[in-house]
């Protein structure tokens, strides 16, 4: 009887094993890949491969009252139509991860949307993170759905392994913008909501900077602040949006910028109908 040598069957058992291990990462829809620090992309995600892990954090807060100024209609999705109660304050757009060099990974996973991972948080998310539109994004299992799935599937998937799900990820976005409140910084400051007054935007930057020690990005349509984004590093310290702040970009904003009320939709009905004619 003929026996193999000791390495002979330590080899046949690595490729054993290697072989497994292959097939157990073909089976897997994305996820992490712990040994090289790669995110690997899920079924929905453009172009497959891997994505390296993100740099920092991005978090996109939008002003109501520019976006609804482009209203046209109404629908049950659309805040816009239904926030004359409301205050006036900065709502989330997504918490996004960036790379350094100015692009950023996307779906990263292929686990879809569910909105019962969520059901504890939709008072806050409805009041704090709403749609302000009718649209439907599409999500990364190219299908249409809610904002809230587009905001998971393309960004919060790639979070890992800072955020870890679903759940964790809304409920950190959360908390992050209650505790860098920048509406309440720019209030403060002097920087409210008016139809009539245009506020330097050097001012805006400088109140943000001074308050959380780090650099703002900011975007205008036209001559009203639109978004306004502040980033963090992995542990949710502040951290200039640039790397070089010197080169910061402000978009399209001009130099001074206005905070335009948000009214109720009649109001806005109206302004747009006064606008066409």
């Amino acid at each position: 009887m003929t026996f193999l040598p000791v390495h002979a069957i330590v080899n046949l058992r690595m490729l054993f094993l290697l072989i497994g291990a292959c097939c157990i990462l073909v089976g897997v829809n994305g996820g992490w890949d712990g040994e090289v620090g790669l995110l690997r992309r899920g079924r929905g995600g453009a172009g497959g491969g891997y994505q390296r892990e993100f740099d920092y954090f991005k978090l996109s807060l939008q002003w109501p009252g520019t976006y609804c100024r482009r209203t046209r209609r109404c629908c049950s999705s659309n805040a816009c139509c239904s926030r004359s109660n409301s205050p006036p304050v900065f709502t989330i757009h997504g918490l996004w991860t960036e790379y350094n060099d100015g692009t950023w990974p996307a779906c990263c996973s292929g686990k879809a949307f569910d909105e019962r991972e969520i059901s504890t948080l939709l008072e806050p998310l409805r009041k704090y993170w709403p749609s302000l539109s009718c649209g439907s994004p599409r999500s990364c299992h190219h299908r249409k759905g809610p904002f809230w799935a587009h905001e998971w599937e393309k960004h919060g998937t790639c979070a890992y392994p800072v955020v870890h799900d679903e759940y964790e990820f809304f409920l950190t976005t959360l908390n992050i913008y209650f505790k860098y409140n920048v509406t309440e910084v720019l209030f403060e400051a002097g920087y409210v909501p008016s139809d009539s007054e245009k506020y330097p935007l050097g001012g805006i930057i400088s109140s943000i900077e001074n308050a959380f020690h780090a650099t703002p990005e900011l975007t205008c349509s036209g001559d009203a602040l639109e978004e306004l984004r502040i980033c963090f590093y992995k542990n949710f310290e502040p951290r200039d949006c640039a790397r070089d702040t010197s080169a910061l970009s402000r978009g399209s904003c001009p130099q001074y910028v206005s905070l335009p009320a948000h009214g109720s939709w009649d109001e806005i009905r109206i302004s747009n109908t006064t606008a066409a004619s």
